[in-house]
């Protein structure tokens, strides 16, 4: 029987930053999701094709795929995108939703009638615009914080605006993109000062023609919702693979925010989850079939808000892998096919994941480091997705790399994370963000 031809892209690793720098939060996240799935493709027996940064090309060793592309600074990697997907019977496709990337390479392989393993074009129109979230929620009388898009006039925000809805609001509120991704320029203002501050002083936002949204700040718990959207005979309802906590960094007046990972599944009471499933039975999923996340905050008193959809494949795939003893996607595969409701064990393992960012303070070349240390790194560290990565040769000691770890508790989990942090010092690697 032939193996089925599947086509595996993810924007960031694997091209879509091929004329600037590769930025070392998206990448680690990025490469660390493509690794992910394409293992667990190959393990359903697909033949897998993808594409690659040529400034990563290191890496491709650790692929598990059939055909691999390279991409370099002069490549329009569009047309070898274009190439692979006719050469496929299928795609899944993890990319950011911001300037329409996502949508438009997904238009792509629906015009080239391929099958589409990841999020089908409505499901991104809705999610990949927070306005067009807002009202999906608010149609079907879901808690959300209260949503406005931001008026510009010649590419600038309006900034009489801000300042009425800050002071109608009577509380601290959120600025952050459209179609922004993770915690990508999120504004967090709690004082008249902060916006006399970014917006009348900063370049960024004097010239940046991106639109921006206004939103009502939520004191809670970050956390989100992993799901597969399938159809059934009756109602269209998705399947919860898992829920999970997320650690964003949102300091006030400042765009520095941070998305540090999180943990799968969430330690929330059987209550909780019954509440949760119950606001979900009110939403229409119809458009979202494959896996998406929805973000949501645990307010201190137990309600929820929910804030935003995200129409593909997110970072807590990387726990949710681990936390199971099935393989996320043969449970996809059915559910597609059979629409099987019960097909899974609770989970039975706990997993965090994270960003680490280090500084080498060894005497190796960079080329010693690619091709002894990393592969020493990945055969000791099993919870290493992404091995320390230099991106930026202007500062030639700053790396990063990506862990997804598997332990029964979060006791365990801390203290594995200790044991990692220690092993990377015994390779002259030092931790420099997180605890």
């Amino acid at each position: 029987m032939r193996k089925q031809k599947i086509f595996i892209f993810e924007f960031v690793s694997g091209g879509g930053y091929n004329t600037m720098l590769l930025p070392s939060s998206l990448f680690c996240e990025g490469y660390s999701m493509l690794k992910s799935i394409i293992e667990d493709f190959y393990d359903l027996n697909f033949e897998i094709y993808t594409l690659l940064d040529k400034r990563i090309a290191f890496l491709s060793r650790y692929l598990k795929v059939n055909k691999l592309a390279l991409i370099d600074e002069n490549c329009n990697y569009l047309e070898i995108y274009k190439q692979l997907l006719l050469k496929s019977d299928g795609c899944f496709i993890i990319a950011p939703e911001f300037s329409n990337i996502l949508y438009n390479l997904t238009e792509i392989a629906s015009s080239y009638k391929k099958e589409i393993y990841s999020i089908g074009l409505e499901g991104i129109k809705i999610g990949a615009s927070k306005m067009r979230t807002y009202s999906f929620f608010k149609r079907s009388h879901i808690p959300t914080p209260e949503t406005y898009l931001i008026p510009t006039c010649n590419n600038q925000l309006d900034l009489d605006f801000i300042y009425d809805k800050f002071y109608d609001l009577n509380q601290s509120i959120i600025i952050k993109p459209e179609d922004g991704v993770g915690a990508e320029l999120i504004l967090h203002i709690n004082e008249k000062s902060q916006i006399d501050k970014f917006f009348k002083n900063e370049s960024f936002f004097l010239k940046n023609s991106r639109p921006f949204i206004l939103q009502e700040y939520v004191e809670g718990i970050d956390m989100s919702i992993s799901l597969l959207g399938i159809l059934e005979k009756k109602h269209i309802e998705p399947y919860i693979l898992s829920l999970n906590t997320q650690n964003i960094l949102l300091p006030k007046g400042s765009i520095d925010s941070q998305y540090n990972g999180g943990m799968s599944p969430a330690l929330i009471s059987n209550k909780t989850q019954k509440a949760l499933k119950k606001i979900l039975h009110q939403l229409d999923f119809s458009y979202f079939q494959g896996y998406f996340g929805i973000d949501f905050i645990l307010t201190p008193d137990g309600s929820f808000k929910f804030i935003e959809i995200n129409p593909r494949l997110t970072t807590s795939y990387l726990g949710i892998r681990n936390i199971y003893n099935t393989n996320p996607l043969q449970l996809l595969f059915k559910l597609r096919k059979k629409g099987i409701r019960k097909t899974i064990n609770p989970p039975d393992h706990l997993s965090e994941y994270y960003r680490l960012d280090l500084k080498y303070i060894g005497e190796e070349t960079i080329s010693s480091i690619r091709d002894e240390i990393i592969t020493n790194l990945i055969e000791e560290i099993p919870e290493l997705i992404t091995p320390p990565v230099l991106l930026d040769e202007t500062y030639s000691d700053r790396y990063s790399c990506f862990i997804a770890t598997k332990t029964r508790d979060i006791t365990t989990s801390k203290r594995r994370r200790n044991q990692i942090i220690d092993h990377l010092k015994n390779y002259d690697f030092i931790q420099l963000n997180g605890d």
